[in-house]
């Protein structure tokens, strides 16, 4: 090699050093405030939140490193990208640290707890034990500059978000049983979400690593897909029965999807009701709007409840919020018929909208 080819490789070898070093930094803590949480150990909680000094000062090291990058070699191609990624993996690997952080700080909630020992950790464990291995393998693509495993690292994220939307909702369930209390139930929540989180971050990491290696950004694609959000009280009957009837569509420019202020089990009427229209629900899993994933990115929030407005209290900038609020079929009371129909109206109700709302985006008439 030349002495400039001498020069960059150097340069670019003691970049890739540092997000190496940095990701390894992250990835202790993040295992440290999961450690601290099972056995309950506050010192290791505070050396967490400590430790997050370091991981901010190797950022801030990183971020002159690119700088001083981008001035002596005036990169092109290949380390062009390179340098542009690890700018924006150095932001996600600090993110994680704060999501690391938190995690220590939630843990010292549930320490101060007097019945702290009752707290289900089995739904955060299973969480951990899938997000932080992606974010290693996330860290083990960028070094190796393998496309296959970010690929297969990226793949592991939705089955994250399954396992946050259970816990979430086994521990709401638990919550309305009286089997845990409010004061555990929203750290173990937040837990569950920063977890969620790190995936999330891993997932953008492989991302970068794959337009490093292929030139082609794929972090936004499927962009050009019109997003439409069914939002009541609990996921558990009239937004199910938006979302199943809208998928019943088939238009393969929309992402159609639901969630609850405070998600419950699906009710097994709904169940029975919308198996006898076609639709089998046994396997949805309700979720709550923070579980949503980009929820940001919709485009339409449709409101089945009144109680939803309270999440939305004003309009969010580039967002449409409807509002087709519809007596809960699942609170009916009376003879089987007059339950019933109560169904009958709700899905008549709802249908009607969403085939209205789909019509009126694509511009023409849906068989």
């Amino acid at each position: 090699m030349t002495h400039l080819e001498e020069s960059l490789e150097r340069d670019i070898q003691r970049i890739r050093r540092q997000v190496v070093e940095m990701g390894g930094l992250v990835e202790r803590a993040l295992r440290d405030a999961v450690k601290a949480l099972v056995d309950g150990d506050r010192q290791l909680a505070y050396a967490v939140i400590l430790r997050d000094q370091y991981i901010d000062e190797k950022e801030k090291e990183i971020d002159r490193l690119c700088l001083e990058f981008l001035v002596k070699q005036q990169p092109v191609a290949g380390p062009l990208r390179l340098v542009y990624s690890t700018i924006k993996i150095n932001v996600d690997l600090e993110r994680l640290g704060d999501y690391a952080e938190s995690m220590a700080r939630q843990m010292l909630r549930l320490h101060a707890l007097p019945d702290r020992s009752k707290a289900p950790l089995d739904g955060v464990l299973e969480l951990a034990g899938l997000s932080i291995p992606m974010l290693h393998d996330a860290i083990e693509a960028f070094l190796k500059q393998d496309p296959e495993l970010a690929h297969k690292t990226i793949g592991v994220e939705a089955t994250v978000d399954v396992l946050q939307s259970k816990l979430n909702a086994d521990l709401v369930k638990l919550f309305h049983e009286q089997k845990l209390p409010l004061d555990a139930l929203d750290p173990l929540m937040n837990i569950g979400r920063r977890l969620e989180r790190v995936s999330d971050q891993a997932r953008n990491i492989c991302m970068e690593v794959l337009y490093m290696c292929t030139g082609e950004y794929t972090k936004h694609s499927g962009a050009e897909a019109f997003r439409v959000l069914f939002v009541d009280e609990h996921n558990s009957c009239r937004s199910q029965m938006a979302e199943a009837f809208a998928q019943s569509l088939n238009q393969p420019k929309f992402v159609f999807g639901s969630a609850g202020i405070e998600p419950r089990a699906i009710d097994p009427a709904t169940l029975g009701f919308m198996r006898e229209k076609g639709f089998d629900l046994s396997r949805k899993t309700p979720k709550a709007l923070f579980n949503v994933p980009y929820l940001d990115h919709y485009q339409v929030i449709v409101s089945l409840s009144p109680e939803v407005e309270k999440a939305f209290p004003q309009s969010p900038r580039k967002m449409v919020y409807l509002d087709w609020s519809v007596a809960d079929p699942s609170k009916a009371q009376g003879t089987p018929e007059q339950v019933r129909e109560a169904y009958e109206s709700a899905y008549r109700h709802i249908s009607t909208q969403v085939r209205d709302l789909v019509e009126a985006i694509v511009g023409n008439k849906i068989e």
